[in-house]
């Protein structure tokens, strides 16, 4: 992707909030078509027929994360080709209608497949929501602004489980799929009318009249334009170089695990929290309002610790929130009293969640603008690994009878290591503005 424009007056315009809500309603179609799973899994264990296992359901739930790996690395460089809006509105038709036809699978096998495709759209949501709110977002206001995009997600997720409560005992699992197109009908509209185009990609495209228009509408002040080198040389794939170049490596392995790391929590939880509350003795109700305390936390808490960001500044936050969710993991291990245990998965929530906004922010604040979106990229893309993980490792454990305190002693250990990676980040990485020569020496350096 191209480098990002920011407000010049450090405030939302009306059309800003516009965009800040479309991309916030699609996070929430993605993350209530990420937590299904986890709502629907203590029923695919019993579903006749299928045969699932701890370890199979595990290997099944990682299926939609390849294809979302596979989607994520792809999202940047076809959104380039294709434009940014087109591309976010073509990953949440394809989702949404392949979540909807999972409900008609008649095996495991197709439902795998279905995931897997599904995958593919979910994948490329985030990162292009995340480019797309950051173009139209005041800098000063961007841990905020990704908080509140990023509470999108639990709010999806406390909507799988509310609904899991209801539909599931009457009705059954498969219609739990079958309500992922309705967010599709619901969004759709308002974003063909309401998202715009990427003001860079437009004026790579000769659309300048249009990128003007643009530019007065959100009160934006443009990043320098690129020289005619840096044009030709966009296409190549050395511009992912500058990421890894001597000033930058450190930094950006640091990115890598964190994400990883904190994404393994994330879905770990998302996916295996019913079922070890149900293993633990809780009834099928109990354990999806465990799910939804979860989200609940995340939401609420992710959002009010923004503030402190905007503040203090997103790393000494980061490492907060990553111990904070190793602690509440490794309590709820312990197994304390109920009342204890819904506080510990709400602080968790926190703890796994919002420290995935807060490491988009600080990525995006660290590389200079010409790199930061790749940054973001390539964060989140290999950081799906460590979802893709979860389920698998969480689903081993489960099956190998090593007991619900092994499943959270490991979500323990990768919220620790993610801090330990963050505290390693170098200080003095981020760049407010990129000037032309340090541009030009990307794309030399790639």
């Amino acid at each position: 992707m191209e480098p990002l424009p920011s407000s010049s007056k450090g405030r939302m315009t009306s059309a800003g909030f516009a965009v800040l809500i479309i991309c916030w309603a699609t996070i929430v179609a993605d993350g209530y078509d990420v937590v299904v799973y986890g709502a629907v899994l203590p029923s695919l264990l019993q579903e006749p027929g299928w045969g699932l296992t701890p370890a199979t359901a595990g290997l099944l739930g990682s299926v939609p994360l390849v294809g979302m790996f596979v989607g994520s690395l792809l999202a940047g460089t076809l959104a380039d080709v294709v434009g940014r809006r087109r591309m976010l509105i073509g990953c949440l038709t394809w989702f949404s209608v392949l979540t909807a036809c999972c409900a008609f699978a008649p095996s495991p096998e197709v439902f795998a497949l279905l995931r897997f495709v599904a995958g593919l759209g979910l994948g490329g949501v985030l990162p292009i929501a995340s480019a797309i709110t950051a173009e139209f977002t005041p800098r000063r206001f961007r841990n905020m602004v990704y908080a509140v995009m990023f509470s999108g997600f639990p709010i999806g997720g406390i909507t799988a489980a509310l609904l899991g409560l209801v539909i599931i005992p009457t009705a059954g699992w498969r219609w739990m799929f079958a309500v992922g197109l309705v967010p599709l009908l619901l969004i759709l509209p308002f974003a063909l009318r309401g998202l715009p185009e990427s003001v860079t990609v437009l004026r790579r495209r000769g659309r300048h009249d249009e990128a003007d228009a643009l530019v007065a509408r959100f009160a934006l002040d443009e990043a320098p334009a690129p020289t005619a080198a840096e044009v030709a040389a966009a296409p190549a794939v050395g511009r992912t170089g500058g990421l890894f170049a001597r000033r930058y490596l450190f930094a950006t392995l640091c990115f890598l695990g964190a994400s990883f790391l904190c994404l393994f929590m994330i879905y770990g939880v998302n996916t295996w929290l019913p079922q070890i509350m149900r293993q633990a003795g809780y009834s099928l109700g109990g354990a999806l309002t465990f799910l939804l305390v979860f989200n609940v936390g995340a939401c609420v808490g992710t959002v009010l610790v923004a503030l402190v960001a905007d503040r203090v500044g997103s790393k000494p936050v980061l490492i907060a929130t990553f111990v904070l969710g190793a602690a509440s993991v490794a309590l709820l291990s312990a197994r304390p009293a109920e009342v204890v245990m819904y506080v510990a998965i709400g602080l968790a929530g926190i703890g796994t969640i919002g420290t995935q906004s807060f490491l988009m922010a600080l990525v995006t604040q660290h590389y200079p603008q010409g790199l930061a979106p790749l940054g973001l990229g390539w964060t989140l893309g290999v950081g799906r690994l460590g979802s893709v993980a979860a389920p698998v490792v969480l689903g081993l454990i489960l099956g190998s009878g090593l007991g619900l305190r092994a499943s959270f002693l490991a979500l323990t250990a990768a919220g620790v290591l993610g801090a330990v990676f963050v505290v390693l980040v170098p200080a003095g990485g981020a760049r407010r503005v990129v000037a032309p020569a340090d541009r030009e020496q990307t794309a030399v350096t790639g």
